[in-house]
């Protein structure tokens, strides 16, 4: 999330990622709908509170109106009704920069107040969700859960006890670092190497989240601590929006083949990432190229926001002569398909981050409205009901449940 973000932008595409499908697809499209309205979708990562309070968002009714309906962003409750999500993990995002300025725990407070305050505004659309238990029950009542995970452990400071504080606040999963190092451990996109994997403190604190009934979290984090935390951990973990590197050779924040099988051997989830540039190696170096050369091309004509209404006449002309800048909904499926391959079918979910990757979502995966394309892509590769069942919302809620029974051992 936050990294390599590319600024092109044809997030105003609406519709089904293809067209012209012949009446068998059609049939399946209609299924794969179905589908995504039977089944819980779980989403393991979400970045709209801190979207929202970066434009400002505040607990008042003015206000009120843009997590139900707004064209801003990827996420809305409108648009995830229509996409079937029932339980999208709400991303308590804390910059790396608190680390050095302090406030990290203060932050991550307001953030969950600003969810638990859209849940208490709108209890007709919305409910805090603590467990599996929780989401169905909302399910059945045709609500979105909102269950919560912090991404960045930074907020724990160097108090075991803000663990325990922060489950009582509804966090359910921990993202042990960000995009540098800190207190716990290294991260992937840092090359100091502070503590070459977990620090001392950061042993305990896998220890102590174990004991408290917070799932561990292994994106973001470097390949030596991903290693220690599999030594150490009683409980299985999860990869709350990662995706596989063989398709991102070099790439870090990606898991490579042996970290998957791992991470399976021992029980876990690894949720594919949707941004291309954790999707496609090819891609993200032909857009990092890009990215430079479309920024001072927008700056000639005075724009310096690609979101702005000003830039998208120029965005739609540069994405026709480039078509190859965004991955797909296939290569969303082909990253399933490969962890299918390597460790089954019950060790993989969804971890979009919607909101997170700015403008680099796959054709056919563009907002939370559009799951049923990667559920109508499954089931044309052969994926059976089960399967896309466990994807959808069991193999997550498997790993959610026996880390919350610990909590009760």
């Amino acid at each position: 999330m936050k990294k390599h973000l590319l600024i092109l932008s044809v997030c105003w595409l609406a519709g089904h990622w293809c067209c012209g499908q012949s009446p068998a697809d059609d049939k399946r499209q209609r299924k794969a709908d179905r589908l995504a309205h039977k089944y819980i979708i779980t989403d393991g990562h979400v970045d709209l509170p801190f979207r929202l309070v970066a434009r400002n968002f505040r607990l008042e009714k003015q206000f009120l109106g843009i997590p139900i309906s707004n064209t801003d962003g990827d996420f809305d409750y409108e648009r995830a009704k229509k996409g079937g999500l029932s339980a999208p993990f709400m991303s308590i995002y804390v910059p790396s920069s608190y680390q050095k300025t302090g406030g990290a725990k203060a932050f991550a407070d307001s953030l969950i107040n600003m969810v638990q305050g859209i849940a208490k505004a709108h209890p007709d659309k919305f409910a805090l969700a603590n467990s599996p238990e929780e989401v169905a029950k909302n399910f059945k009542l045709g609500l979105i859960s909102l269950p919560m995970g912090m991404e960045n452990g930074a907020p724990v400071e160097n108090n075991l006890q803000n663990i325990a504080y922060f489950y009582q606040r509804g966090i359910r999963y921990i993202t042990l670092t960000h995009g540098t190092d800190n207190q716990i451990c290294d991260s992937s996109y840092d090359t100091t190497r502070t503590w070459n994997g977990l620090s001392k403190f950061g042993e305990s604190v896998v220890r102590e989240m174990n004991r408290v009934g917070i799932m561990v979290d292994v994106s973001h984090i470097s390949d030596s601590t991903f290693y220690q935390v599999m030594r150490l951990s009683q409980a299985p973990c999860i990869a709350s929006h990662s995706s596989c590197r063989k398709f991102t050779p070099g790439f870090e924040r990606n898991m490579s083949d042996d970290m998957i099988k791992l991470l399976a051997k021992n029980g876990g989830v690894i949720q594919i990432n949707f941004g291309t540039n954790f999707l496609d190696g090819k891609a993200q170096a032909h857009n990092n190229q890009l990215r430079d050369q479309l920024t001072a091309f927008l700056a000639t004509k005075g724009i310096t926001g690609a979101r702005s209404p000003e830039a998208r006449p120029y965005l739609a002309e540069f994405a026709k002569a480039n078509p190859s800048l965004f991955a797909d909904v296939e290569m969303v499926a082909d990253h399933i398909d490969h962890v299918v391959k390597l460790a089954g079918v019950d060790h993989v979910g969804l971890g979009s981050d919607y909101d997170g990757v700015g403008d680099t979502l796959p054709t056919g995966l563009k907002d939370v409205s559009q799951y049923p394309n990667l559920i109508y892509v499954l089931l044309k590769r052969g994926y059976s009901n089960q399967d896309i069942e466990k994807i959808c919302y069991k193999n997550v809620f498997r790993v959610w449940n026996k880390v919350l029974d610990m909590n009760q051992k």
